[in-house]
């Protein structure tokens, strides 16, 4: 039996993970997940990738908003509310995206800049604004947030520990910034999972994940090191991409928990399009 086992979201790109209980599908992924984004002069999306100290700041959800803490230095806290303060929009990238967003406020600019020592300003994706993806993979023209390409990620504990295996230091799963987590099922069993229900909902697997640094980067230190792309790479190297975790698309509203079961409705190899 397979089984949801952990959920996250991630509210603004490349900042630290929230842990949730129960998440609310939206048309572009979990309700909050990764609907602000950090961007520098030029507008261009800023993640881990450029800045480590990006790991250092994480968020809690308050009833006012984000509370975001730099977990470093004690009392270096910004509250985000959930709507912006500053009306009118402008275009961000990310990727080859171009898409409309909000500025947050002057305050947010000032106190992000502040802790990672560089220029940058906070943006929010309205629901006016819809980012398409990826037409090779899409089903029904899906949008998604500020995700690197697709509104939810999912990865079996299966694969982490046959990875964790293989590595003198475990990693833990926030290395990989899922959206959901299942038990049940073998090592990389979700590449095998074209087609499943959780709670009533119908998602696909669409394109597996070809993983970059940010999963080299330690999540509560903001240290980088070789691992686990060393050995990701030694048996998950496939067309050059280093591929762990399966990018999900679904079908209509609502909401799943931890403890869901998920119902198989039909297996199939998910392969990734040659660019």
């Amino acid at each position: 039996m397979l089984t949801v086992s952990e959920l996250y979201i991630y509210p603004i790109k490349s900042l630290g993970g929230i842990a949730l209980n129960s998440a609310t599908l939206t048309d572009r992924g979990f309700e909050h997940d990764r609907r602000w984004m950090l961007v520098d002069d030029n507008n261009q999306f800023i993640t881990q990738r450029e800045v480590n100290a990006m790991a250092l700041l994480k968020p809690q959800l308050t009833g006012q908003g984000l509370l975001i803490q730099n977990s470093r230095i004690a009392g270096e806290e910004l509250l985000v509310p959930f709507e912006p303060t500053v009306t009118g929009t402008t275009m961000v990238t990310v990727w080859s995206n171009h898409c409309r967003a909000q500025r947050v406020s002057e305050e947010a600019d000032a106190w992000f800049s502040k802790q990672l020592g560089i220029s940058c300003k906070l943006v929010y994706m309205p629901d006016t604004t819809n980012r398409f993806v990826d037409g090779r993979y899409a089903h029904n023209k899906e949008v998604t947030s500020f995700s690197d390409g697709f509104p939810l990620l999912l990865i079996g504990q299966a694969s982490l520990d046959d990875l964790n295996s293989r590595l003198a230091t475990p990693l833990p799963i926030n290395r990989f910034r899922p959206n959901v987590v299942f038990t049940g099922g073998t090592a990389f069993e979700e590449d095998t999972m074209k087609q499943f229900e959780i709670n009533g909902i119908t998602f696909f697997c669409v394109k597996p994940c070809a993983r970059c640094i940010i999963t080299t980067i330690d999540q509560q230190s903001g240290a980088k090191a070789k691992e686990p792309l060393t050995t990701l790479s030694s048996y998950r190297k496939k067309n050059n991409k280093i591929l762990f975790g399966q990018n999900l698309l679904y079908k209509g509203p609502g909401k799943i928990t931890v403890g869901d079961n998920i119902t198989i409705q039909e297996r199939g190899t998910v392969e990734l399009i040659q660019d």
